[in-house]
């Protein structure tokens, strides 16, 4: 009989909830403090809606993941990726944690010089360089990722003009059994195109090229996936040292690993579905490993990790509005924030809880914001308790995207405060005002006033 393949044990938590006579709780406590402070005391400081960081959590989360790569893997590097959320107060937390910066705009690169990060610990991303930025990007010794070919022949150009040899990477895509493949970045694997850009860098000796990268998704629930780019990104870096005799200093795996938050149409909670950290660090780690590098030239092993590292640790205050009854007999609660504050809202369905104790009853309801239109939907159906008029609830992890996707649409954006490891809340953005949001409109001197002749 054949010997059947050893698979070591794996431990994975489960999030059932709590047990009653009708079967599993739809739904949470009551959360009225976040790292000790009271919910009720940070609405009555700071207003309502409040958004709310932990730095604790954000600093946990960092701390685990870094510890998850590092003790599988000799030589890892992480990049904050600035577009998940690029407050400063948040971006220096995970700086002073030892993260580099990942970048995919001028004005992010700028935030992130601005925050002390040298040129040559920044890694410059996305398929839009002009060439000021790649200009700039140069000059400081910054890591470039190539995206396109016409992005490969200015930053030659560039190169030569300014007689530096800039450090380049190229983004490749691939089929990871994922689909639809994200092909819209970077060179293609499998039709020989990074190939092609590959022979184009190297035969030019115009640029150095030092590392490979791939980001293959987002929201990723398999880990296989990230085997696989693991695999071909390797090969590509074993190719070029057979073909050139040139080693390639780093891989970079992108991010792309999920968060705790429900994507919309799954029957379980997120907490039961997503792979730990850990998983993805088995896969990734472990392909490296066994792809056959000599172990004196390892490639470091990069990754922009944003969501899953900062999700968790961002909250959202609000409060109600006001209740009334739907055409269809359906509750509906209309809160004081909506899809300009959550535009996540649109694919995830974030766990809500009330911010006061509240009894056993609960009804299926319909969250709105405040907003004039239609589609401002935070909630299309969730199990709360009666909530009523200036009652507070918390939504949960609302840390990535939704800071840099929000938009002063109707209503204006609120402060954003952050929780110190000493339980301290900090400002760390003031919310807009009608003078923030006029402040480069111009008038013509024909429309400076109204009055009718």
């Amino acid at each position: 009989m054949e010997k059947l393949k050893y698979e070591r044990p794996i431990i994975k938590s489960l999030n059932t909830g709590l047990m009653n006579k009708f079967g599993t709780k739809t739904e949470y406590n009551a959360l009225t403090h976040i790292d000790g402070v009271a919910v009720r005391d940070i609405i009555k400081d700071y207003g309502s809606p409040t958004f709310v960081y932990s730095e604790k959590k954000i600093r946990d989360n960092y701390q685990d993941a870094k510890r998850a790569f590092e003790t599988r893997y000799p030589k890892v590097q992480f990049a904050w990726s600035y577009k998940t959320c690029y407050l400063n107060a948040v971006c220096n937390i995970y700086h002073q944690e030892g993260s580099w910066a990942e970048v995919v705009s001028r004005f992010e690169y700028d935030k992130a010089i601005n925050n002390g990060v040298p040129g040559n610990k920044i890694i410059f991303n996305g398929p839009e360089k002009t060439e000021d930025d790649l200009t700039t990007a140069v000059k400081n010794d910054s890591l470039i990722h190539i995206d396109h070919f016409d992005e490969l022949y200015l930053l030659t150009r560039i190169a030569e003009n300014l007689k530096k040899k800039p450090r380049v990477a190229i983004r490749v895509n691939m089929d990871t059994g994922i689909y639809p493949i994200w092909d819209r970045f970077g060179f293609n694997y499998e039709s020989g195109q990074a190939w092609e850009a590959i022979t184009k860098i190297i035969i030019s000796d115009k640029l150095n090229l030092v590392g490979l990268h791939c980001h293959i998704g987002t929201y990723m629930l398999s880990t296989n996936a990230y085997a696989i780019a693991a695999s071909k990104l390797s090969d590509l870096a074993l190719g070029i040292k057979q073909k050139f005799n040139k080693r390639i200093e780093y891989l970079d795996l992108g991010g792309g690993f999920p968060s705790k938050n429900t994507l919309k149409g799954s029957y379980q909670v997120a907490a039961d579905y997503i792979p730990e950290i850990s998983e993805f660090a088995d896969a990734i780690c472990n392909t490296l490993l066994n792809m056959g590098f000599p172990y004196d030239e390892l490639p470091f092993l990069y990754l922009e990790t944003g969501r899953a590292l900062i999700d968790d640790a961002g909250f959202l205050l609000g409060s109600v509005i006001a209740n009334k009854r739907l055409s269809d007999g359906r509750k509906a609660t209309i809160m004081d924030f909506g899809v300009n504050l959550m535009f996540t809202s649109f694919w995830y369905d974030h766990k809500i809880t009330p911010a006061q104790p509240f009894g056993y009853h609960t009804e299926d309801t319909v969250l709105y914001g405040p907003l004039c239109m239609n589609i401002d939907v935070v909630r299309e159906n969730i199990n709360l308790p009666p909530l009523n008029k200036s009652d507070q609830v918390v939504v949960h992890y609302v840390g990535a995207y939704c800071i840099t996707q929000s938009m002063q649409f109707i209503a204006l954006r609120p402060n954003v405060v952050l929780i110190d490891t000493r339980g301290q809340t900090h400002v760390i953005k003031s919310s807009d005002d009608l003078a923030i949001l006029e402040q480069n409109e111009k008038k013509p001197a024909h429309l400076q006033s109204i009055e009718n002749e």
